[in-house]
């Protein structure tokens, strides 16, 4: 206990010699002189006022809603999927080079589209893979944990003579 109070004393009589030394203060430092208060009129004073009240932040109370009011529609988020792959896909040929860009453009595409359907509580991942038609098999494996009675996913498929387009939309649900 003895030691605790000789810290704290040599503490407290470290910072008053420190307060005693400080020679200027902050507005000296930087030059400037500090705003008096007869500088401001009554009616500038009642507009200060008043301009910071509406600046106020709104608090909302919290629902507790746990539930969207507008769920995810797998339809709708497939035939736009379909339909952009459609659009973009139809008269190209397979560019092994060109792929990787083609796919991220069709995807953030996709994305954006889903987006605009407005899902509530929903964040999205969307993946587009090009394959080239090659006589091979090939199989597209995804793992996640999610909720089951909420999350989903949607795919999408486009086939040409010379590759294979495939989208997968995935919705996972946030509270």
């Amino acid at each position: 206990m003895l030691k605790y109070w000789g810290v704290m004393w040599t503490f407290f009589y470290n910072f008053a010699q420190m307060k005693g030394k400080r020679t200027q203060s902050n507005y000296e430092a930087l030059g400037t002189a500090p705003m008096e208060e007869e500088c401001f009129s009554d009616s500038m004073k009642t507009k200060l006022l008043s301009f910071k009240a509406n600046r106020a932040k709104i608090r909302y109370a919290n629902t507790y809603r746990l539930e969207s009011h507008n769920k995810f529609q797998d339809y709708l988020v497939r035939d736009k999927a379909q339909a952009i792959l459609t659009n973009k896909l139809q008269q190209a040929k397979y560019d092994g080079v060109s792929s990787p860009s083609l796919c991220a453009s069709i995807s953030e595409e996709i994305l954006k589209a889903v987006k605009e359907l407005d899902f509530d509580r929903y964040k999205y991942v969307v993946s587009v893979l090009i394959v080239e038609k090659a006589g091979q098999a090939i199989n597209v494996a995804s793992r996640w944990v999610w909720d089951v009675q909420r999350d989903t996913w949607v795919s999408a498929k486009c086939e040409t003579e010379t590759f294979i387009a495939l989208a997968l939309v995935m919705a996972c649900y946030y509270e």
